[in-house]
């Protein structure tokens, strides 16, 4: 194995670009949207598809350099809330609404990879959910809840065929989520950008805006050497806080996850999948893992509030890589990294304005690639056309979550429910 792994794949693999100039002037705009990741990027190209000139997005880092950039490239429907949860809080006509959206932007990041003709290495190949436990219990009850509530049709994998695909003894069980993809996410946020750009978008990176204010009936951002005068600001920047309004940053909890990437594996490939799906199981703590085009395999997992070095991650992830695929004994990893996602308290997205231009997007919980573009719709929607559809949030607000007691009520739930997983496997043998 490496001893000292290189960073990230994405970032080594990224689609070169010409560098989004720094602010260096006082600018005015109508919107000005602040965080450069999928949130930020989809308000927008989705403000720019609608036409709306004056359109500044500034970044403190590059283009896609927080979750959105690190991320397991995973794109399928809902939340981090799972669908029961959904169900029990909003009723079935709400619930089957807000899951559309995902749904809905899950085929509008299909029709922006082919629009845009982003080169981000989409394999349309659905996601297969593993079951680690042979009850299939879980299985069924879920496959159900989403034919009878929400209309969808999640296709039963037997164990047999699960192997077959899968090449391990761990899982039972399995079910297919068809309409579900995987790509270089990394690369979809530099293509989103260029998207942007190309229609009027000024972006411009390493522009760290360090303080927000009204200045008038409008917005004033001050940054290192420039500022933005804008009638309406949108906040989108995740788990990597801006510092700008309190109310805005302590609603999330900014949790870290891991990623690591295997050397190229050849034939070594074929030895654990049959599948070009991306694949997750059935545990709270779950891993997830996805082949990569040149033979590499993908692999993530765990969260903490500890953001841990890449030589930690490789560590910790080759022990679940391992006791799932022990045929990969002595494999090298070519990368491994983490980064910071934004929870809230909820497990929903934070949707939302405060009546005086002031707008947010943040809190996708790891479940963010196809939320932060219903997300960005959403806000592009409100923004250019008055579309009030994003008060379908509006119960899931900017709900205090305490830091630092939040970051130890969330591990102490985390390892709490990795405790029940465990004893569950103990229990089955």
């Amino acid at each position: 194995m490496s001893s000292s792994p290189a960073v990230s794949y994405y970032r080594a693999t990224a689609t070169p670009y010409a560098p989004y100039a720094p602010l260096q002037e006082r600018i005015d705009a109508r919107v000005a949207i602040i965080g450069g990741g999928f949130a930020g990027l989809h308000t927008a190209l989705g403000l720019a598809e609608r036409g709306v000139a004056d359109v500044v997005l500034l970044e403190r880092e590059q283009v896609g350099f927080g979750a959105s950039g690190r991320n397991g490239g995973f794109v399928f429907a809902g939340y981090s809330l799972g669908e029961q949860s959904l169900l029990d809080q909003l009723g079935e006509a709400a619930a089957r609404t807000l899951f559309g959206l995902t749904t809905e932007a899950v085929e509008r990041i299909r029709q922006q990879v082919a629009r845009y003709a982003i080169p981000c290495d989409v394999v349309d190949e659905g996601v297969v959910w593993a079951n680690w436990f042979r009850d299939p219990a879980v299985l069924r009850q879920r496959q159900a809840l989403l034919a009878k509530h929400y209309g969808i049709e999640w296709e039963w994998v037997p164990q047999g065929e699960l192997r077959e695909r899968i090449r391990t003894q761990r899982y039972f069980d399995g079910l297919y989520e068809r309409n579900a993809l995987h790509l270089h996410p990394l690369n979809l946020a530099i293509g989103l950008a260029g998207a942007a750009a190309g229609q009027g978008v000024r972006i411009h990176e390493n522009t760290d805006a360090w303080q927000l204010r009204r200045d008038g009936t409008r917005w004033r951002i001050e940054t290192a050497h420039g500022a933005v005068h804008a009638d309406q600001v949108v906040l989108a920047c995740g788990g990597y806080l801006a510092g700008l309004r309190r109310q805005v940053d302590r609603a999330i909890l900014p949790i870290a996850t891991y990623v690591m990437v295997t050397e190229p594996l050849g034939d070594r490939l074929a030895e654990c999948l049959h599948t070009r799906s991306a694949i997750y199981d059935s545990r709270f703590a779950f891993d997830y893992y996805r082949p990569l085009p040149d033979t590499r395999l993908l692999w993530g997992g765990r969260i903490s509030i500890r953001d841990r070095s890449p030589r930690a991650v490789q560590r910790l992830l080759t022990q679940d890589l391992l006791r799932v695929f022990p045929q990969l004994k002595g494999v090298r990893i070519d990368y491994a990294w983490s980064g910071l996602m934004s929870y809230a308290r909820h497990q929903m997205p934070q949707i939302g304005g405060s009546g005086d231009g002031l707008w947010w997007a943040q809190a996708f919980g790891g479940h963010g690639l196809a939320p932060t573009c219903a997300a960005g719709e959403l806000l592009a929607s409100a923004l250019a056309e008055g579309d009030d559809r994003w008060r379908q949030f509006s119960g899931y607000g900017l709900a205090r979550t305490y830091r630092p007691w939040g970051y130890l009520g969330a591990q102490a739930s985390y390892w709490w429910q990795q405790g029940k997983d465990w004893f569950k496997t103990r229990l089955e043998g």
